[in-house]
């Protein structure tokens, strides 16, 4: 019995997960407007046709990225997370969510691109929110704690990445800590009021 070439190519294991490493390949390298399912497909081996069983047009495959990198970002924060106690510990996930976002800007741009799930469905959130949890006090309950942390860690990524903050090339880590770090060390201040 022979094989076309198409349905051998079609037949190389995960073709949904492999649409979705291609399109972040992609994105990674021409940006959001090269990314389509024909390009994802032709990147693929596989016929143009062979994206829509498993995405239902081009949304759903931007969808699948961005949660693809939400899952990247929460293990960046989830690493961060454990390597230091306390309000440092916020200050580590902040300064690697500056980090994700300038090492893989195209994708960051996209995760927030997609239509919102809402933020505590992400992995990524919820991680930030336990330790949000274990900081708040009083002074600043732990809701509020979550979001200031995200609005500032989001904020200074986005100045960095459109270029508003002048800065020299490898400045950015020691940037994001310092500023993260101060604002875990007066957030502790304010919780135990």
């Amino acid at each position: 019995m022979s094989t076309s070439t198409a349905e051998k190519a079609y037949h190389h294991g995960d073709l949904g997960a492999a649409l979705v490493s291609a399109a972040l390949d992609l994105l990674e390298s021409d940006g959001a407007a090269a990314l389509s399912l024909r390009a994802v497909a032709r990147a693929c081996g596989v016929s143009a046709m062979a994206p829509y069983r498993h995405f239902a047009g081009k949304e759903q495959l931007l969808e699948a990225v961005a949660a693809r990198g939400f899952e990247d970002l929460a293990e960046s924060l989830d690493a961060a997370d454990r390597s230091a106690e306390g309000a440092e510990a916020l200050a580590a996930q902040g300064a690697a969510y500056v980090a994700f976002a300038c090492r893989r800007p195209a994708l960051f741009r996209l995760m927030f691109m997609t239509p919102c799930r809402k933020p505590d469905t992400s992995r990524a959130y919820r991680i930030l929110e336990m330790r949000a949890a274990a900081l708040a006090g009083p002074g600043m309950p732990a809701a509020d704690l979550t979001l200031a942390a995200w609005a500032l860690v989001h904020g200074l990524a986005a100045l960095i990445l459109d270029r508003r903050v002048p800065l020299e090339a490898g400045e950015t880590e020691a940037v994001a800590r310092r500023i993260t770090g101060q604002f875990a060390r007066l957030t502790a201040g304010l919780t135990e009021a």
